[in-house]
């Protein structure tokens, strides 16, 4: 059994409009880095049941809304994590019949990284962050990923995925997530790549556990 022995971890968000990056641009920070150094705490993962969403005036699901995601036990979740505690979580597979969902276990480490579309929106979340970044794109690049990827890799339908972005998407960036870019400490721009804003990120922390100056640590228990 793990025994964590900690200061506070550096908290860091990272927000941005769908398809602008943010899964790619994550995953590439975090390979630079081991478990015990970083830990990802995702949104996705605290989608409402497909049963829970509202639906809009066609009777389509709206998964881009805040209330589609439950805030609270994403919020409670984060806050154990702070507190030294690891926490488990199935994952969401965004409706796709082809995925198996796994059950995640998060540990505690020095630097924590809150990903997610509202995660500057939510109050509980956004006071608890140390460092605030922006992944921005162009509007039709942003289309053209999302429609590759949710073509891709969660097996919908294209006509689907552009009703979707038109009358959800969009709307939800404009009113939950664009307000938020003046409040961000950091803005990356992801037209072309993002490979300077990641060394930077990345060189950052790396720079920040060199100093060390958040001891973190866990011990074997019997």
């Amino acid at each position: 059994m793990r025994k964590f022995r900690f200061m506070k971890p550096l908290i860091i968000g990272i927000t941005g409009g769908s398809g602008s990056g943010k899964t790619t641009f994550i995953r590439r920070l975090r390979d630079r880095f081991t478990d015990t150094e970083i830990c990802v705490i995702s949104q996705d993962d605290y989608y409402r049941p497909r049963s829970e969403q509202k639906t809009d005036k066609k009777g389509v699901r709206n998964f881009d809304r805040p209330s589609s995601i439950n805030k609270k036990a994403f919020a409670r979740d984060l806050e154990l994590l702070l507190k030294g505690q690891p926490i488990t979580r199935k994952e969401y597979t965004f409706n796709n019949e082809k995925a198996a969902p796994q059950v995640l276990t998060f540990y505690p480490a020095p630097i924590i990284i809150v990903e997610g579309i509202f995660v500057f929106h939510f109050k509980k979340i956004r006071r608890l962050l140390d460092i605030r970044v922006f992944l921005h794109a162009k509007e039709n690049l942003k289309v053209i990923r999302r429609i590759r990827r949710d073509k891709e890799e969660r097996n919908y339908p294209l006509e689907d995925v552009l009703y979707r972005y038109e009358h959800h998407v969009l709307p939800t960036f404009e009113k939950y997530i664009k307000p938020y870019m003046d409040q961000a400490d950091v803005i990356i721009n992801n037209n072309l790549h993002f490979d300077r804003g990641l060394e930077m990120l990345a060189g950052f922390l790396q720079h920040y556990l060199k100093e060390g100056r958040q001891p973190y640590y866990y011990e074997e228990e019997e």
